[in-house]
């Protein structure tokens, strides 16, 4: 009885897996079917995009080679307007948020640097077609600067996002950063120049250049070299010049020396410039 049984499990079995066989033969075919059906449609449509282009124009040699003319062209003046401005575009997106034969809104996503000073400018620009003349506008300009000294140009951006200026924008961007890479290469130039005299606590980059003379025990002297930017995009150098010595040493300068040495060193920027000052405060420190 119990043979019989094992039987008849055994022969349901098999069936259940002929049943399970014959499915996937099902779903096979319906597969290849499937295929051969995209196949043939998507097949069909590109036939007729490649019958498209090697009719029209494009196709044309001619035009082909004057089109590649001109994007060369664009890039080599593309790549001349970087190198000029100092502002080199990493990444640039649009988006277009409506279009009709009267009305074209684009929205614009930058990003780049000028120097060391990063920059995520996003805007949007509206053109309007009114007769015969074109009519642009910017809007909803918002910027992210990233930078050791980006802090110092803020008080500007907060104007260039109300009044939508781009050119504001980018015309203080090269600005400031011109003068910090003249700041950094003057610190650096004094820091090689005196290594035993001279020190950047925050680098190259930074405001602050500090001397320390070994013979002058106690003596420091401090310039701080920032870039004043005005809401009109106007930038300018500010120097500062701080003196510390011991009490004794104070008490021993009976000439007030340190205490006019940050007059004097002003009168060295306006008679002699930048660079000059510098030297001719640093060598006092090694007399």
């Amino acid at each position: 009885m119990e043979s019989c049984q094992a039987e008849r499990m055994e022969e349901q079995y098999e069936a259940e897996i002929q049943k399970l066989y014959e499915e996937i033969a099902m779903l096979e075919a319906e597969k290849e079917n499937c295929e051969r059906e995209v196949s043939m449609q998507y097949g069909k449509y590109l036939h007729g995009v490649l019958d498209v282009l090697e009719e029209g124009d494009v196709r044309n040699k001619r035009d082909v080679a004057k089109l590649m003319e001109e994007i060369e062209k664009m890039e080599k003046n593309l790549d001349a307007e970087m190198k000029l401005n100092r502002i080199t575009l990493t990444c640039c997106s649009t988006k277009t948020i409506q279009k009709s034969s009267a009305k074209d809104v684009q929205q614009y996503q930058l990003q780049g640097h000028c120097y060391h000073v990063c920059f995520d400018v996003g805007f949007t620009i509206t053109e309007v077609q009114e007769k015969d003349a074109v009519t642009r506008r910017v809007s909803n300009l918002s910027i992210i600067l990233d930078g050791q000294d980006s802090t110092d140009i803020s008080s500007v951006l907060t104007r260039v996002e109300e009044t939508n200026s781009l050119m504001l924008l980018f015309n203080t961007l090269k600005s400031f950063s011109e003068n910090c890479k003249h700041r950094s290469k003057t610190f650096q130039h004094f820091k090689e120049r005196y290594p035993e005299l001279v020190s950047l606590p925050e680098g190259c980059m930074s405001s602050l250049l500090l001397a320390q003379s070994a013979r002058l025990k106690g003596c420091t002297m401090c310039i701080h070299w920032g870039i004043d930017v005005s809401l009109e995009g106007e930038v300018r150098p500010k120097l500062d010049l701080v003196m510390k010595i011991p009490e004794e040493g104070l008490r021993m300068d009976s000439t007030n020396v340190v205490a006019n040495a940050p007059k004097y060193f002003q009168n060295l920027l306006h008679a002699v410039g930048v660079e000059t000052a510098i030297e001719c405060i640093l060598k006092t420190m090694l007399v």
